[in-house]
């Protein structure tokens, strides 16, 4: 049941299909971004997906799903294949530059929905090549 919630939680990121993943989170999911700070509740994590949407098109390929043998615990690997669209504040400019890094995710999952996500990414990576 966990790798099928992940499974579907990123087919939706991929096809950009916010509601989707929205579908597959609990209310009061705890978004804990990388660099940035945690975000309570669907709402939240609806704002911070449409601002994402905004300044990057991304893709996901590579995706490696973990998940622990009672289906509360799980993490993805993946790669990060995007381009930056639009400046994000304090960031460099965007010029619709692409990029490729690694990423990855854990999960908290409670009665078959994810409460809790936790992003990660190489932030200075990911300046080398936007820069």
């Amino acid at each position: 049941m966990t790798r099928d919630v992940l499974d579907r939680y990123y087919a939706a990121f991929n096809a950009k299909d916010i509601d989707a993943m929205l579908a597959e989170l609990d209310e009061d999911v705890a978004h804990h971004v990388n660099e940035g700070e945690i975000r309570q509740g669907k709402e939240a994590f609806r704002a911070f997906c449409g601002h994402m949407s905004d300044c990057y098109d991304e893709h996901l390929t590579e995706i490696e799903l973990f998940a622990s043998d009672d289906g509360n615990r799980a993490a993805a690997e993946f790669m990060v294949n995007g381009t930056y669209l639009k400046t994000d504040p304090g960031l460099p400019e965007a010029r619709n530059q692409a990029y490729r890094l690694p990423g990855g995710a854990f999960f908290t999952l409670r009665d078959g929905k994810i409460i809790r996500v936790t992003t990660y990414y190489n932030l200075a990576d990911w300046l080398k090549q936007v820069s």
